[in-house]
């Protein structure tokens, strides 16, 4: 599942001069030690841990892309350390695809110790994954899977700085614990507990207990995830209207099953019933306070079925808990997760990386291929400050993560310029390491919102350029992309419109727009038997100044690239290696 895009042979060290700075340098020889190897998709090359809302998996768009994909290498046989019982059936699973250490019990020592030569890691709830772990893993441990939903054991924080994935089981017990809580929503409503207990106690109060009718009462689902959504499915179809709140869920997903997304205050305050589905983190512990359930609806009843910490035990009583998980499905769903990222393929179940819907997929190949396109547009000993990416689309901020994308561009600005692995786990975190501040804007287009995203446009400010033409008139490095017809292309250099497919390798040349140009640079590089793959000129105006964009499928060797330059139609010229 880790993977990353050569650098090529002449690498750029990536060093911090001051903390807003960062200083490009030379080096001599490659400072990474992969080799490639045919993907299988496109998404090898970009790192570990996308999440799909839609599949599991996404067919090969490029192939091109996917065959220049780079994996980490690892052991031909990866090793997997189960530290609590797994079931059988997922235990076979994991012994046909990798060596498999059974050690269960173990000390937080003898953990530290076994875990620099393994792969990947299982637990239950039982095992602390802690700093000190992958600390001791030496970056080699590349995923840790948590059978069962709850990740409160793992240290996310660390886990996300070392670049390892972690991944759940988050389906194995959703419609058992969906239908707990609904069990436990009418139960509520029609004091079933209560009357149970004043029937035992000898007594008959029917009107005392008759409760409420769910017809028309409105649910809040705080959370909506697997559970939370199953829920709201079955509240729907008890006639209730239901609103909730998730700040990363998709608003097309939410009215796909009617159900309207709003803010946290509104939620709690306009509830009926609000049903708890969020995970325990820094942000929600307590989350349900003193504080915020003053601002409920009176006489409000909610249902927890989510973590406890969730809620302050003095303020609510914790609300029951979910219920057995079936071990076996638990087993199979955690291995093949853990497989699966080992092999590279997406994690739908991963918990510390970004989810994308299938529909971003070719946005996110476009966003590395702009990032790694800008960073070799600046010239050598010059420092980038910052990043600002402006996304121009017709939907709304909410219905558009741009967190993907972001991690995306990150990776492919740092990675050609340092011997730092980056995927999408760890994008953020390392940017901010190395002082690298990102920005995004977004700009409305009106236009059809069936299409995700218009252009992505990628702005290095306040840098000096190899390729002067690639400034624009604020003085940054400026690059703009489209998806075409499902492939990424380069529609803007500078202030040059242009249309450059994001397959292959370009050559970007400045001349004056005069015929023959074309083919003086068409005969060099046939000369040296470099095939043309494609050519685009975008200009100014008619007989001014013009971008002359040219891809080719091999490397133009230095004698050849000399001699486009020397041409005397070429004002200056930059290759740039995808």
């Amino acid at each position: 599942m880790a993977s990353v895009t050569a650098a090529g042979k002449a690498l750029l060290h990536l060093s911090t001069t001051t903390p807003d700075r960062l200083a490009l340098t030379s080096l001599s020889s490659p400072a990474v030690s992969f080799r490639s190897s045919r993907s299988r998709s496109p998404f090898l090359g970009l790192g570990l841990g996308l999440r799909l809302a839609t599949s599991s998996k996404i067919p090969a768009l490029h192939a091109r892309s996917a065959a220049r994909g780079l994996r980490i290498e690892a052991a031909a046989r990866p090793t997997i350390l189960v530290a609590e019982k797994l079931g059988e059936a997922g235990m076979a699973l994991l012994r046909e695809f990798a060596n498999v250490d059974c050690s269960y019990n173990l000390s937080p020592e003898d953990l530290r110790s076994k875990i620099s030569l393994c792969d990947a890691l299982i637990v239950r709830s039982g095992t602390k994954v802690t700093r000190e772990v992958f600390d001791a893993s030496k970056g080699r441990l590349k995923v840790v899977g948590r059978a069962g939903v709850g990740i409160d054991n793992v240290d996310l924080h660390a886990a996300t700085e070392s670049g390892c994935l972690v991944v759940n089981a988050p389906t194995a017990n959703t419609v058992a614990a969906a239908e707990h809580g609904i069990a436990l929503l009418a139960s509520m409503a029609r004091n079933i507990a209560q009357a149970d207990a004043s029937m035992k106690a000898g007594k008959w109060q029917r009107n005392k207990y008759v409760g409420v009718s769910l017809v028309g009462k409105t649910l809040a689902v705080m959370g909506f995830g697997k559970v939370g959504s199953e829920v709201a499915r079955r509240a729907k179809g008890l006639g209730m209207h239901v609103i909730a709140h998730d700040p990363y869920a998709p608003a097309d997903r939410a009215r796909a099953i009617g159900v309207e997304l709003v803010s946290f205050d509104e939620a709690i305050s306009t509830a009926d019933f609000i049903s708890l589905h969020m995970p325990m983190t820094t942000t929600t512990a307590k989350l349900f306070n003193d504080e915020t359930l003053a601002k409920v609806k009176k006489g409000v009843r909610i249902i927890n079925v989510a973590r406890g910490g969730v809620v302050d035990e003095d303020a609510l009583v914790r609300a029951l808990d979910n219920g057995t998980v079936a071990q076996e499905g638990v087993a199979v769903e955690i291995a093949e997760a853990v497989i699966g990222a080992l092999k590279g393929e997406l994690a739908a179940t991963a918990v510390n990386a970004p989810m994308v819907l299938s529909e971003l997929a070719p946005y996110v190949i476009l966003a590395e291929k702009l990032g790694r396109l800008a960073v070799q547009l600046v010239a050598g000993g010059s420092g980038i400050k910052g990043v600002k990416v402006v996304y121009t689309s017709a939907r709304d901020p909410d219905d558009l993560d741009t967190r993907i994308l972001r991690a995306m561009i990150t990776k492919g600005i740092i990675e050609p310029i340092s011997n730092v692995f980056v995927n999408i786990v760890n994008a953020d975190y390392t940017a901010k390491q190395r002082g690298l501040r990102i920005s995004e804007e977004r700009i409305y287009l009106d236009s059809s919102p069936e299409v995700p995203l218009d252009s992505i446009r990628v702005h290095l400010t306040h840098v000096e350029s190899k390729f002067a033409s690639a400034l624009s008139d604020t003085g940054d490095i400026t690059v703009e992309g489209r998806v075409k017809d499902g492939s990424p292309h380069l529609t803007l250099v500078g202030s040059f419109s242009v249309d450059v497919s994001l397959e292959q390798c370009v050559i970007l040349c400045r001349n004056v727009d005069k015929p023959g140009n074309i083919g003086r640079v068409g005969r060099i590089l046939g000369e040296q038997n470099v095939n043309i793959s494609f050519m685009s000129v975008g200009r100014i105006a008619p007989r001014k100044q013009a971008i002359m964009a040219i891809g080719v499928d091999e490397e133009p060797d230095k004698e050849t690239l000399k001699k486009i330059g020397e041409s005397p139609a070429i004002e200056e010229f930059v290759f740039l290696k995808l």
